[in-house]
């Protein structure tokens, strides 16, 4: 990959990248550090990247480095969790948008159940698509998606969630 092609792949994905990372993290400051850790391997491995598959590589690149991200979180939380006088804040539940309660109800299921539906349904990947950047085979992320949605559908099948 020239480094013409290399500004072209940033200028092309970073924004989808970016939508997400912060759609899997609800941060912006963090997705902004999977945009920019995401490209810096893109930049390393330029010699063997092609340009073809540059987008695949991209998003399977962001989906590990989210998981580094919430491994390292998921550690931070415990620690917090320990201390006194540590209380995670809460939330009232009061939405008044679409927009919010599906993300509401995308924080309740689980990661890599969110991540596929992302992956599907708002960035338009393929099944194998999504199976090469997760590491799932083809039938896995279809009964993946599948099951999400159920879980989405009985989450906002709820009328309380809608208010």
């Amino acid at each position: 990959m020239t480094v013409s092609e290399y500004n072209k792949c940033v200028d092309l994905h970073s924004s989808a990248i970016f939508r997400f990372a912060l759609q899997q993290l609800r941060n912006p400051d963090d997705a902004k550090e999977i945009v920019q850790i995401t490209f810096e391997k893109l930049w390393m491995k330029r010699e063997s990247v092609n340009i073809d598959t540059a987008k695949s590589y991209l998003f399977t690149t962001a989906y590990h480095s989210i998981v580094d991200s919430w491994r390292s979180q998921k550690t931070t939380e415990d620690i917090d969790q320990l201390l006194p006088g540590k209380h995670p804040s809460t939330d009232s539940g009061n939405y008044t948008g679409l927009m919010e309660v599906l993300e509401k109800a995308l924080t309740q299921i689980s990661q890599i159940q969110r991540t596929v539906i992302l992956l599907r349904d708002y960035e338009g990947y393929s099944y194998a698509e999504i199976g090469e950047i997760t590491g799932l085979n083809e039938a896995q992320v279809k009964v993946t998606i599948f099951r999400g949605r159920q879980a989405l559908k009985d989450i906002l099948g709820n009328p309380n969630n809608l208010i």
